[in-house]
């Protein structure tokens, strides 16, 4: 069992930047690979990125590329969302996951509870 808690979220303006983290614990947490994905209101949950649990392999979806950066820390049972120029558009709660890999949500096995991340003027 792994167990996610997400942090970080909060109320930003556009082209600001904010950064997600998700304390991972549990038995051998470092050892999944783990994701985001987000939900906006009225909306699918929708992948984000991903990471292996080596942090070698990264996987984004084609709109936050070059905005976005996920990475992890093992010692410290971390996954983190670097969320840099911030539209709009990118509102929705966080979520972290595990346990599983691709861009469908059915794949993974844990998620954490969200964080909301809302970007207005």
């Amino acid at each position: 069992q792994v167990q996610l808690v997400e942090s970080g979220g909060g109320l930003v303006q556009p082209g600001d930047s904010l950064r997600l983290s998700c304390a991972a614990s549990g038995r051998t947490a470092s050892d999944y690979h783990m994701g985001w994905f987000r939900q906006a209101p009225g909306k699918e949950r929708e992948f984000v990125a991903s990471i292996t649990w080596s942090g070698g392999t990264t996987d984004y979806t084609d709109s936050v590329k070059g905005r976005f950066t996920i990475s992890r820390d093992n010692a410290k049972n971390t996954v983190y969302l670097q969320m840099n120029s911030l539209k709009p558009e990118d509102t929705a709660v966080y979520y972290c996951t595990a346990g599983g890999w691709g861009r469908n949500k059915h794949a993974y096995r844990y998620w954490g509870q969200g964080t909301q991340v809302t970007v207005s003027s």
